[in-house]
């Protein structure tokens, strides 16, 4: 019996690869690709990594084989975080792929690919030409090829990174809660902010879920929806913490709960991060996407730097980050990238921007993120629908004519005279459309929050 024809238009999307494992992504799949991806990059040597799930060393020796048919090898760098393939592309100047679904259920996996130094390959940059290509190799068949592998280590040389990059020896002692979500950041955390590679640093960590367990059994490693960091909030108030943080499934996103167990909106992340970075870099740019609060450039300019509004995605955000060459950038996803990070996106170095921040200063989490609060939020509302564009269209008709301003960079996004703003747009991964609202006072924001829910829900 023929197996079905897979096709990967439905996996490919705008800056990575993402599907059901092994209905939409599999072995050939993965095979297929790694032989596009030498062909695309011209790649002699590359890397990969995977992360917990169980499909991904399977997946990642089958894009090697690939990779062998046209004369590749690949530095295998095993068991990783997002941001450590990045640290190893940008450190070896290396193209790579990591194997990972990021934040998905555990029923999918993912490819994420970047040229050597870590620049990203999306739609418009590669990533058209890696589908097409590896379609055909689905369909005509690849020679047989025996993987050629070199493993390497590198978490060792991506502490010690990180910690070049930001100095937390000498802040005050502070204890923090780190929920993992059974991801990466049970890897990553121990040999940055543990002593289990390098020297201790004055943290005291309080592990959550720090087992590697791409079934997720505690939750799903997605700490952006509320119901995932219940656990984190309610830990950091029993143990007397400083703050806590919780990492996504493959850790290249951090987000932040104070003291109180409140959470902190990745938008007051970005604006602090910023300052510290125009405190070191005066002029710079920094990048935010247009879904972040509206505070962030209100308070770059009055740190006198220059925000630029881009659109949603890592591919998107370094491409901007290059051409401008912006020193940081953040979105309202808990993604923040780095110019000293070869402009890749790392929770990790966000988190010990704030460590260091929180350390360097005798207020709380809450005192000191106040200040980057100014308006009232939403957070990202996701409906699940079966008709994005015709919902979208709907949105448009029903709540354009009451609009002040409107724009489609990505999604859509609608300005209302009283403050107020909203965007829309679908996922690139879900059947979803995502909704962020914010709102000069929490009153007006709920109004236009339920309003446009009503539009999209139907």
């Amino acid at each position: 019996m023929t197996a079905p024809r897979i096709e990967l238009s439905a996996i490919v999307k705008a800056y990575d690869v993402r599907g059901v494992v092994p209905d939409q992504l599999n072995e050939d799949v993965a095979r297929a690709v790694g032989a596009a991806f030498v062909e695309v990059t011209g790649a002699s040597r590359l890397v990969t990594a995977h992360d917990m799930r169980e499909s991904g060393p399977g997946l990642a020796r089958a894009f090697a084989s690939g990779a062998a048919t046209r004369g590749a090898t690949v530095v295998d760098a095993g068991l990783a975080s997002t941001d450590m393939l990045y640290f190893a592309c940008g450190q070896l100047n290396l193209p790579g792929a990591m194997f990972t679904a990021s934040h998905n259920p555990a029923r999918y996996n993912g490819i994420k690919m970047c040229r050597a130094g870590a620049v990203p390959i999306g739609q418009d940059s590669g990533l058209a030409d890696i589908r097409d290509r590896a379609q055909a190799h689905l369909e005509e068949g690849l020679p047989p090829a025996e993987p050629r592998v070199e493993p390497t280590d590198l978490l060792t040389d991506y502490a010690r990174h990180l910690r070049g990059l930001v100095d937390l020896s000498g802040i005050r002692p502070l204890r923090v809660v780190v929920d993992a979500g059974n991801g990466m950041g049970g890897h990553t955390v121990p040999a940055v902010l543990g002593d289990a590679v390098l020297a201790p640093l004055p943290l005291t960590i309080v592990p959550m879920y720090f087992e590697l367990d791409g079934s997720f059994p505690n939750h799903e490693a997605n700490p952006l929806e509320p119901a995932n960091i219940v656990d984190l909030r309610r830990k950091v108030v029993e143990v007397g913490a400083d703050l806590g943080l919780a990492f996504d499934g493959d850790a290249d996103r951090c987000f932040v709960v104070d003291a109180d167990g409140a959470p902190v909106a990745p938008s007051a992340i970005t604006a602090l991060v910023a300052t510290r970075e125009l405190a070191k870099h005066p002029g710079a740019t920094i990048i935010y996407n247009l879904i972040t609060s509206h505070a962030v450039p209100e308070i770059v300019r009055e740190h006198g730097g220059v925000p630029v509004r881009t659109r949603v995605g890592h591919s998107f955000i370094k491409a901007e980050m290059a051409r401008t060459d912006a020193v940081f950038g953040g979105e309202h996803s808990a993604h923040y990238y780095f110019r000293d990070f070869w402009r890749a996106d790392t929770g990790m170095l966000a988190a010990m921007h704030v460590l260091a921040a929180l350390g360097g200063q005798p207020e709380t989490l809450a005192q000191l993120t106040a200040a980057f609060v100014r308006y009232a939020a939403s957070g990202e509302i996701n409906s699940t629908v079966t008709d994005q564009d015709g919902r979208m269209a709907a949105v448009r008709a029903e709540l354009g004519p009451r609009a002040s301003g409107m724009d489609e960079l990505d999604g859509l996004t609608m300005e209302f005279p009283d403050g107020s703003w909203f965007n829309v747009r679908p996922s690139n991964t879900e059947p979803l459309l995502r909704l962020n609202v914010e709102g000069p006072d929490a009153a007006s924001m709920g109004a236009l929050r339920d309003l446009a829910l009503g539009v999209i829900r139907g």
